[in-house]
């Protein structure tokens, strides 16, 4: 139908991108010589893993799209395995090196001109979205049965004042971002 996308997850190296490119690319042409119309998929990259956030301009580049796999992004950075209680409490959104990772994903992604997605459960957690679309975010993955309410908090929104400040309460040492939130 000409709209398969393909999302590599776990990618921790411009090289695996390479080469999943490469693999991807060797099956179209073995099914046109085989006589079948193929068109090339767009391909994305997942960014979960903290190496990915540091190469995310390079992967942006290369990639046709991006999308964070946020649970495990804020696992992996915050080192805090969200299933175990007695760390599960300092699994957390607002943090602001989670934040910081996902503004550089998202300037990554403007400055190589692809859309970038955010998944899980940052994207339908309603006491985010303002932060998220301060960070330049505008495709989110998420449960159905969160969609009205972040949609009514996008519809009210003014996004290029919330950019900036964002933008000023992440420069600071210890940012204030649920009072960001509330502004």
């Amino acid at each position: 139908l000409g709209n398969l996308r393909i999302l590599l997850p776990m990618i921790t190296t411009l090289d695996e991108l390479r080469a999943s490119k490469a693999l991807i690319e060797r099956v179209v042409l073995e099914l046109t010589a085989e006589g079948h119309q193929v068109l090339a998929p767009e391909v994305g990259v997942m960014i979960e893993v903290p190496s990915a956030v540091y190469i995310a301009p390079e992967l942006a580049r290369e990639a046709d799209f991006l999308s964070v796999g946020s649970n495990d992004l804020t696992q992996y950075l915050l080192a805090v395995d969200r299933t175990n209680a007695r760390v599960a409490d300092m699994f957390d959104g607002f943090h602001p090196a989670i934040l910081r990772a996902l503004q550089a994903i998202s300037q990554a992604g403007t400055q190589a001109e692809i859309p970038v997605a955010l998944c899980g459960e940052m994207a339908g957690d309603v006491s985010l979205t303002r932060l998220l679309l301060g960070l330049g975010l505008r495709s989110f993955s998420m449960h159905p049965a969160q969609i009205l309410a972040v949609k009514q908090e996008v519809l009210r929104a003014d996004t290029g004042k919330l950019q900036g400040l964002v933008q000023q309460a992440l420069a600071d040492d210890e940012p204030d971002l649920q009072a960001l939130i509330k502004h």
